[in-house]
């Protein structure tokens, strides 16, 4: 019992936590408001590299498989600390804010055009000849007819870009935005006590976790289907 108290009392004090939540509560604002900034523009920027690549220019496909290859591999930190401190050697210094958006927005660009592309290719190329012969231009035949199937074939797996997405805006806290594990480690400063901490964690579990189990329900619908 006495290990159970020693281990509340550090790790799950209520007073700590009632005295720190107005900086977590700010830090969970800002952790929302770079997920629902940064989440449209890496899924449309991925889309995009996705619809490009489908018209088969060989010149093209060959600098998209390089954008999408070059900002896979950097990890999304090192690519962060790159904007943000590298970029202002080159005359160009953009807020916190800005520089983990565009990181993010790198990173996951590649990720979603791929998933985008793969969605893409299983579309039977009889239909597009199809719609092709009845008329439709060819950009027409990839929004009004593949994409609304690709899109329905890979839904599993971008929602689960999605979800680790929103996981990786707590790289913020390398360049001190002020997001949820940021908040949550300034406030452990203020109260020598890692209670802040955990009640980050939880937090990101409380918001996350239904995002999740959708997340493997499609993957079993999908599984489901294949069979």
């Amino acid at each position: 019992m006495e290990g159970l108290q020693l281990f509340l009392d550090n790790f799950a004090n209520w007073d700590s936590f009632v005295l720190i939540w107005p900086l977590l509560w700010q830090g969970l604002q800002l952790t929302a408001l770079l997920a629902v900034v940064t989440l449209p523009i890496a899924i449309a920027v991925g889309l995009l590299i996705a619809v490009a690549y489908s018209f088969h220019k060989k010149w093209l496909n060959v600098a998209l498989l390089v954008w999408i290859d070059l900002f896979r591999s950097f990890p999304v930190l090192v690519l962060l600390i790159l904007i943000f401190y590298g970029l202002p050697f080159l005359g160009l210094r953009l807020p916190s804010f800005a520089a983990c958006v565009l990181a993010l927005v790198l990173n996951n660009s590649g990720y979603y055009g791929e998933i985008f592309r793969a969605g893409i290719e299983s579309i039977p190329l009889g239909q597009r000849e199809a719609a092709r012969a009845l008329g439709l231009h060819p950009v027409k035949v990839i929004f009004l007819v593949v994409l609304p199937q690709a899109i329905a074939k890979v839904l599993a797996p971008l929602a689960s870009n999605s979800l680790e997405l929103v996981k990786s805006t707590s790289i913020a806290a390398m360049v001190a935005l002020p997001e949820l594990l940021r908040s949550a480690r300034v406030a452990q400063e203020q109260t020598y006590n890692p209670t802040p901490l955990t009640a980050a964690a939880i937090l990101f579990f409380v918001l996350l976790w239904p995002f999740a189990r959708w997340v493997a329900k499609l993957e079993r619908d999908m599984l489901m289907r294949r069979r």
